[in-house]
């Protein structure tokens, strides 16, 4: 086994260990799936949430892409092979042991209630930002208060992590497991546990994780911050934001 081999073996391993230990409830279900993958549930497949479970398949992880038109996934999830599939945001919210929420910052209420059930307990990254010249008078609070307090509220009930939000959706693509330093994604989260299957699966997708702090901190990274929509190393996002390490 090549040493390459061998670490992406060993973090999936401690990925999987760490979401058994946070009693997630399709658990139960893991043992359908391949024997070292999760089970990711991508709700809002566009240009963040499409690339995103390409490079998570690329990894070796299962994903479910969805929006509210899956007839128009089903070129990219064919195109990714077995480990992918196309369906509807709740199917996503089901079939997740881990989720990815990746819509426009309005929509996010909505999804909140329509899916309270399937996304209870679960590990949930969310990468939205709120502009109010889109998304309406909501987004003006959640600005003021920062996202990552404002995405907890319409998000009762998850584990939630805040990630991916910072990084421009082309550099996702163009920069993912780049050689030498590679590009950073900030991470807030009250949760410490689901903080580490984030990193994990941050460094899945080929980028390193900073962790910055609670969910509070994920204003430091929101719209309007130094470090948002840069394609920063960690040295120099640590350095932006004041963290050390």
């Amino acid at each position: 086994m090549d040493t390459n081999h061998a670490t992406r073996l060993s973090r999936r391993i401690f990925l999987r260990t760490v979401a058994a230990s946070l009693a997630l409830p399709l658990m139960l279900g893991i043992a359908n799936a391949g024997e070292h993958s999760l089970k990711i549930g991508i709700i809002g497949a566009g240009r963040i949430g499409g690339t995103l479970g390409e490079l998570w398949v690329k990894a070796g992880h299962e994903v479910l892409l969805s929006s509210r038109h899956p007839e128009r996934l089903k070129g990219l999830a064919d195109r990714l092979g077995p480990r992918a599939r196309a369906g509807m945001p709740r199917e996503a919210a089901a079939f997740g042991e881990i989720i990815l929420i990746s819509v426009p910052y309005g929509a996010l209420p909505q999804v909140g209630r329509d899916y309270a059930a399937e996304l209870k307990g679960k590990v949930v990254l969310e990468t939205g930002n709120p502009f109010p010249s889109r998304d309406g008078d909501m987004a003006i609070p959640a600005r003021a208060k920062g996202a990552g307090v404002a995405s907890a509220e319409f998000l009762p009930g998850v584990r939630l992590v805040r990630a991916f939000n910072s990084i421009p959706y082309y550099d996702l693509r163009s920069e993912a497991h780049r050689d030498g330093e590679r590009v950073a994604v900030p991470l807030a989260s009250d949760d410490k546990a689901a903080l580490k299957v984030a990193a994990s699966l941050v460094e899945d997708a080929g980028f390193e994780p900073v962790v910055v702090g609670p969910l509070a901190r994920a204003k430091e990274f929101d719209v309007g911050t130094a470090v948002f929509a840069q394609a920063l190393t960690a040295r120099e996002l640590r350095r932006s934001l004041g963290i050390d390490g």
